[in-house]
């Protein structure tokens, strides 16, 4: 399809106005009102079969948005999703099929399931499964408005960590000098740090903004 033909990354957004995200677990994929503009939110594409137009997407940390074949919750309808890394880039698992449905799209998995965000109370809130079974009132949930993004395809890990922007939107609870807020009015100083330490201060301050919004 000619719209991720030409992109090289997306965002997804739910019908819930909330961002697919890969968890820094690597495994897990869940959706967040707060993270669209966090690395986290964004997904690679790559080419798979131009008959059908078949695309895997890529998280930030290098593994593929599956598919996975286990309910996300005994005696329910809706599979997991998940991050996974593989060797075999056939498995079909990793592979989807966008779906133009007029501004958004559906993202077909080879099994003919799709990719559904799910709202309503927990353990269901900001959950994301594949479907195949679904009333016509829920067909807004397998809908995502796809937005393009540049990036460079081949950032690493540690470069999508490196460039974690420190969010504007930090409440003045968590702002100050420590996080060299313009609410501070001035930068904070630092010992000099290995890059190992920078990386894991960087990595614990994500966490921690994230886990105040979510």
């Amino acid at each position: 399809m000619e719209f991720f033909e030409k992109a090289v990354a997306v965002r997804l957004k739910s019908h819930l106005d909330k961002y697919l995200v890969a968890g820094d677990d690597h495994h897990t994929v869940r959706q967040s009102r707060t993270a669209g503009s966090t690395p986290a939110a964004r997904w690679l594409i790559e080419h798979v079969d131009s008959n059908n137009h078949a695309i895997r997407l890529k998280s930030c940390y290098g593994r593929y948005l599956t598919a996975c074949s286990s309910p996300v919750l005994l005696g329910t309808t809706g599979n997991k999703i998940i991050q996974s890394l593989t060797e075999n880039l056939r498995d079909l698992a990793i592979e989807w099929q966008p779906v133009r449905d007029g501004f958004q799209f559906k993202l077909k998995s080879s099994v003919g399931t799709y990719l559904r965000a799910n709202g309503a109370m927990p353990p269901w809130r900001n959950t994301v499964t594949h479907d195949g079974s679904f009333t016509s009132s829920m067909n807004n949930w397998i809908l995502w408005d796809v937005e393009a993004l540049d990036v460079v395809e081949d950032e690493s890990f540690n470069n999508c960590l490196s460039i974690i922007p420190i969010f504007p939107a930090v409440s003045d609870e968590i702002s100050g000098q420590d996080l060299g807020s313009p609410v501070s009015g001035h930068s904070p100083s630092f010992p000099p740090r290995t890059p190992a330490q920078l990386m894991k201060k960087v990595r614990l301050l994500f966490l921690s903004v994230l886990s105040f919004y979510i």
